[in-house]
């Protein structure tokens, strides 16, 4: 390669120097930047790194210099900052709903924001191999055709699988494909949800996009606006325990003063509340009435009560009663 066109690189090496071996702990000296050009195959001198660096900070890169010690160049700010990505690196790695695979490359991915010494710390703190994860590895993938499809305002079909008890993901159904329209993709204890509206029920369904598999974008049209505009998903996930869908019912829930803490966690700040007596009060609430829910009272105990509507409160009791029974 002509000198002329290995000069017309030296700008781009000196920022990938920056980028992967400083920060303010490490900054690089000129005598480094010097042999990094050098290197690759680039005679230099300082005046014209001098100039170079300049050309970079006037094209918005944040060049430091660092003049304790032997002195040296850092990047200052970059896209993210380490405790940032620290905190998608802790999503990344707590999410099931990707492999350990995948989420080994996602983290390899984020440690190119960083120089590789900041790498080294956010390697310090990934735990991937011990956390429950996602089998399927075509999940990433399936979000993108959901989007694609909601985008076009397209119908998608897809079969549906779940866990036998020789530990296999095998078709519900029997293979059957289901036929829905994606509305909104939920992301609810670690895992991503399909909400969609099912062609055959008529009705809203949830589906886990892990467990969905040959996804077909279909030429059909979405239907089912007229109910999912009515969805708030901002207090979806208050409402729909284990994004099992139920029956909407408006309740009346009597809890102990020391529960306070729970009753916001899983409903929010804005929720009416109502003291009742010394030591319990009041809320109304609107969930989705499902197992998962009786089950997330009954984890509370005797703390919390069911008011009202009363044949609630009795279908709890019978809910409670039916596993008394198995005991």
């Amino acid at each position: 390669m002509p000198k002329s066109a290995k000069h017309k690189l030296k700008l781009f090496y000196i920022l990938f120097l920056l980028q992967e071996e400083s920060d303010e702990e490490h900054p690089v000296s000129m005598r480094q930047i010097l042999s990094c050009l050098e290197r690759n195959g680039i005679e230099a001198e300082r005046k014209s790194v001098y100039s170079d660096l300049e050309a970079l900070r006037t094209l918005g890169f944040d060049v430091e210099y660092q003049s304790a010690g032997h002195g040296g160049y850092y990047l200052g700010t970059r896209e993210f900052e380490l405790a940032e990505l620290k905190l998608l690196v802790d999503a990344v790695c707590a999410s099931k709903f990707i492999t350990e695979k995948q989420s080994n490359a996602l983290i390899r991915k984020l440690e190119k924001f960083v120089s590789r010494y900041e790498a080294e710390r956010l390697q310090r703190q990934v735990r991937v191999t011990d956390r429950i994860k996602s089998a399927n590895l075509s999940s990433l993938y399936l979000v993108d055709d959901i989007h694609l499809a909601i985008h076009r305002n397209q119908a998608i079909s897809f079969a549906y699988y779940e866990w036998n008890l020789n530990k296999e993901l095998v078709p519900r159904h029997d293979g059957k494909r289901y036929l829905v329209s994606p509305w909104l993709l939920l992301w609810e204890n670690e895992n991503y949800y399909l909400l969609s509206f099912d062609h055959e029920a008529q009705i809203i369904k949830y589906f886990r996009v892990d467990k969905m598999k040959e996804i077909c974008v279909e030429e059909e049209r979405r239907q089912g606006w007229e109910i999912v505009k009515n969805i708030e998903p901002a207090t979806l996930s208050k409402k729909t325990f284990g994004m099992f869908a139920g029956e909407k019912k408006r309740l009346t829930l009597l809890f102990e003063n020391e529960l306070i803490g729970v009753a916001i966690d899983r409903f929010g700040q804005d929720v009416p509340l109502m003291r009742q007596e010394d030591d319990h009060f009041r809320i109304i609430v609107e969930v989705n009435i499902s197992g998962q829910f009786y089950g997330w009272l009954a984890g509370i105990g005797k703390g919390v009560q069911i008011v009202e509507p009363q044949e609630e409160r009795h279908r709890y009791k019978q809910y409670l009663q039916d596993i008394a029974n198995v005991i």
